[in-house]
C-alpha cells in the first residue's frame, strides 16, 4: 500500500509533516480505507480542493453533489483533476444538501462533507424529522486540535453547534466527545469540564453543572472516561498550574478533552489557539447517522485533511460494529 503522502503535492506533504499528531491520524485513516463521502455543494476552490486532496490521500471517496457546470468550471480554472469523481447534478445549495443527505439514507455514503454552502443549509437537511440523519443522541461538534508544544491532540466541544446547552444536552455532548476520543485511540480519556474557577460556586451555573456531570459519571450515566470539574483552563491543561492549586485528580493538568460551558466560550478558545498559538483545528459533527465533516475556508490544509481522517476512522468503527451485530 502506498504511504499516506504518496499521491500528494510537495506543498501538501510539507504541511502534513509539520503536524505530527495529524500525521498519525492521517496514517491511521489511510489504513482504514476511504468511506464514500457525499460532498455537499463543492462550488468554490477551497471546498473542491479539500475533497480532491483527501481523495488523493485515500481518506475519503468523494461523491460531488452540486451544480455540475459550476463544479467543473472551478476544477478547470484551478487545474484540479476530477475526472474519476462521480458528480450528482443539483440546481442550488439547498438541493445539494438534501441530495447529499439522501445518499446517506440510501446507504451510498458513509460520511457527509460540507462544501461551499452555509452550515445552516447543510445542518437543516440533517436535522429534518422525517428525511434527515438524526439519532437518539444529540448532535454536537468536536474540534480535534493539533497544538504546537502540546504532546497529544486536544478535543474541544462544543464550539459550533449547541449555543447554550442544558445539563441534559451536555451529557450527550460529552459522551459524543468521549466516544470520539476512544475511536481515535486516546487510551485513557480525561475530560475537564471547564468554567472560570475550579470550585463549585452557586453564582456560576457552569460550576454546578460540572459537579453534576462528574456525579453522573460516577453513577455510570456517562461512560468511557474520567471526568473532573469545574476546572479553569490553566489547571485543566497545565500540570504546574494544577500543582499550585493543589489539585490532584488524574484530569487536572492532563486533560485531553475539554467540555466548554457554551458555544461562545468554545469558539473563542478554539480560535485563540488557532490564531494566537498556531494550532490547527479539525472539525467533525457527531450524533448523526454518519460523521459530518465541517470545514472552513480559513482552515489549513492539514486541518481539512485531518477532518476527513477523523471521519474515515469513525466510519470504519461503525462498519466494525455493524459487522459484529450481523455476526
Amino acid at each position: 500500500m502506498d504511504s499516506p503522502t504518496a499521491a500528494t503535492t510537495p506543498t501538501v506533504q510539507a504541511d502534513i509533516a509539520r503536524h505530527k499528531k495529524y500525521q498519525r491520524l492521517i496514517a491511521a485513516a489511510h489504513q482504514a480505507g476511504p468511506p464514500p463521502t457525499a460532498v455537499a455543494h463543492p462550488c468554490d476552490l477551497s471546498a473542491l480542493e479539500g475533497a480532491v486532496d483527501a481523495a488523493r490521500l485515500g481518506l475519503i471517496a468523494p461523491i460531488l453533489v452540486g451544480p455540475e457546470a459550476r463544479i467543473r468550471a472551478v476544477a478547470d480554472q484551478a487545474g484540479l483533476d476530477i475526472g474519476t469523481l462521480p458528480i450528482i447534478d443539483t440546481p442550488h445549495s439547498v438541493a445539494s444538501a438534501q441530495r447529499a443527505v439522501e445518499l446517506v439514507r440510501e446507504g451510498k455514503a458513509e460520511a457527509l462533507m460540507k462544501g461551499s454552502l452555509h452550515t445552516d443549509e447543510l445542518m437543516g437537511a440533517v436535522v429534518k424529522a422525517d428525511t434527515g440523519l438524526r439519532t437518539a443522541r444529540r448532535l454536537s461538534h468536536c474540534f480535534v486540535m493539533d497544538i504546537p508544544g502540546h504532546d497529544d491532540p486536544l478535543i474541544i466541544t462544543d464550539a459550533a453547534v449547541n449555543i447554550a446547552p442544558t445539563l441534559a444536552e451536555k451529557v450527550d455532548i460529552v459522551q459524543n466527545a468521549i466516544d470520539l476520543a476512544l475511536i481515535l485511540g486516546f487510551g485513557e480519556v480525561r475530560v475537564a469540564i471547564l468554567s472560570a474557577v475550579e470550585t463549585v460556586n452557586p453564582k456560576i451555573p457552569s460550576t454546578i453543572e460540572a459537579a453534576a456531570l462528574c456525579k453522573m459519571a460516577e453513577r455510570g450515566q456517562i461512560t468511557g472516561a474520567i471526568l473532573d470539574g469545574p476546572l479553569a483552563l490553566d489547571n485543566a491543561i497545565s500540570p504546574q498550574a494544577a500543582t499550585i492549586k493543589h489539585l490532584t485528580s488524574p484530569v487536572a493538568g492532563h486533560a485531553n478533552v475539554i467540555l466548554v460551558p457554551d458555544l461562545e466560550a468554545g469558539n473563542m478558545l478554539a480560535k485563540s489557539l488557532t490564531f494566537l498559538a498556531g494550532a490547527d483545528a479539525a472539525g467533525i459533527v457527531l450524533g448523526a447517522r454518519v460523521p459530518i465533516i465541517l470545514t472552513s475556508r480559513a482552515d489549513s490544509v492539514p486541518a481539512r485533511l485531518a477532518s476527513c481522517a477523523v471521519a474515515a476512522l469513525i466510519a470504519r468503527h461503525r462498519r466494525t460494529l455493524s459487522a459484529k451485530a450481523v455476526g
